[in-house]
């Protein structure tokens, strides 16, 4: 059997579920990345600072998806960026497989790239128009491996019957190609290389409806065969559902909560999360009646200056003195279940009647 930390077999093994328990790949300590920005007169010299993602912690297991979710602004896409260091961490700590990335020089971490890929939003802008799909699926294996020209064309071929890709399309560009074939390549670009890990940065929000499902089946599929651990961002409460093993809700830079997938969909303890959720609408007239739906009342706080206290008690209809004096730290409510609130207990007293 192959050693959980090699490169796993290409194309297609399948991963048992004990291998993909074995710890995690994948660990994040009080994570933030701050942006500085100028102030409303250019030339003033005033500058302001753009919390964007504000000590966030998380893990993800070998071969498993955490799927992170939140309102547009909330730092998503920073948080996953900076997990490899394409935003360099204003601080925090980040682990790959038990060793320190997060102050590696440039010629270290590029030798690890092939271990750590992204699969970008939106699936034209992330493709050269000038390169044909042979030059971009190729490319990754012209700068981190020493193939011959015929090994590069045999696992080009390999990758895009993989991810449902004609392989007589290699000649083709980009703009010859529909939305979600361009994701696809995208894909295959990512995968070339055999990573270990993803991050997939709202792949879907940019496809019609009838394509996201498509491919988020497909990352389900890939996980499967290669053993793939996924950092899966997203707006999509359901796609979340569907392809996360654990999820983690975000709200102006902070995780407001993170659980399996089942506790946070039976089961939210954030008000925010519950929000959330009321707002996944039901495929069943009669309960979509039945249901009360959590509506939250302004705006979404500045990231350059965020409310003191818990950062959504500005909005919270359950908020009380301590929210607005203390910032809640995130505890273990049940077991690996975790909430950010100071009100969120085991008798469910945070959940909005």
């Amino acid at each position: 059997m192959t050693p959980l930390n090699s490169p796993p077999a290409f194309p297609g093994r399948e991963y048992p579920e004990a291998e993909k328990l074995a710890g995690p790949l994948i660990r994040v300590e009080n994570l933030s990345k701050y942006f500085t920005v100028s102030g409303n007169f250019p030339f003033s010299g005033r500058k302001k600072i753009v919390k964007a993602v504000d000590g966030v912690s998380f893990s993800i297991a070998r071969g498993r998806t955490l799927g992170v979710v939140g309102e547009s602004g909330c730092g998503k896409s920073t948080t996953g960026r900076a997990v490899l260091r394409l935003h360099e961490p204003t601080s925090g700590r980040i682990f790959y497989n038990n060793a320190e990335i997060t102050g590696l020089d440039i010629g270290t971490l590029r030798r690890m790239r092939p271990k750590m890929q992204i699969v970008f939003q939106d699936s034209y802008d992330s493709l050269n128009p000038r390169h044909s799909v042979a030059a971009i699926i190729c490319e990754p294996l012209k700068i981190h491996t020493c193939q011959t020209t015929l090994q590069m064309k045999k696992r080009m071929y390999e990758i895009m019957d993989l991810v449902g890709l004609n392989p007589n399309h290699a000649v083709r560009y980009p703009h010859e190609f529909s939305g979600g074939q361009r994701q696809r390549i995208n894909i295959a670009r990512a995968l070339v290389l055999e990573p270990e890990f993803v991050v997939c940065d709202e792949p879907i929000s940019a496809l019609d409806v009838s394509i996201q499902a498509q491919v988020v089946n497909l990352f389900k599929d890939l996980q499967r065969k290669l053993g793939l651990t996924l950092l899966f961002i997203a707006h999509d409460l359901s796609m979340v559902k569907h392809i996360s093993h654990e999820v983690a809700v975000m709200y102006l830079g902070n995780i407001m909560e993170t659980a399996s997938r089942e506790a946070i969909f039976s089961m939210p303890l954030h008000p925010y999360t519950q929000a959330l959720i009321s707002a996944v609408p039901i495929p069943s007239p009669r309960l979509e009646r039945s249901r009360k739906r959590i509506q939250l009342e302004g705006e979404v706080p500045s990231p350059v200056n965020p409310p003191l206290g818990c950062v959504f008690h500005t909005r919270c209809p359950i908020a009380r003195k301590i929210c607005r004096e203390k910032k809640p730290c995130s505890r273990e409510i049940f077991p690996r279940h975790y909430a950010a609130c100071h009100l969120a207990d085991d008798k469910g007293t945070s959940i909005i009647s």
